[in-house]
């Protein structure tokens, strides 16, 4: 059973930082591409960071320079750090797998990032 945990959200204030954790088991790690999306109140869901299975990675422009997304392959984690928050960032976000051998989606039970102006 895959199972992706999310950890690190909470309140900040703007300007501050966060960074966000997501645990992964039940998968191949090194097979998943590994993403996080986030959705606030009244939007859609959207990507904010991918990172492939080799490292290669995509932003959304709202947050390049700002967040940076890692993987820890032998931690079976995923991280994401989020710096100069502003409270367009305020969301709940999502941890996301994708496994290419099986196309297989995955999704964690999210975490909220809530930004104090």
């Amino acid at each position: 059973q895959v199972q992706l945990v999310e950890s690190g959200g909470g309140l900040v204030q703007a300007g501050g930082s966060l960074r966000l954790s997501c645990a992964a088991s039940g998968l191949i790690f090194s097979r998943n591409s590994m993403a996080w999306y986030r959705q606030a109140p009244g939007k859609q869901r959207e990507l904010v960071a991918l990172i492939t299975s080799i490292g290669t990675t995509t932003y959304a422009d709202s947050v390049k320079g700002r967040f940076t997304i890692s993987r820890d392959n032998a931690k079976i984690t995923v991280y994401l750090q989020m710096n100069s928050l502003q409270s367009e960032d305020a969301a709940v976000y999502y941890c996301y797998a994708k496994d290419w051998g099986t196309s297989q989606e995955y999704w964690g039970q999210g975490t909220q990032v809530t930004v104090s102006s």
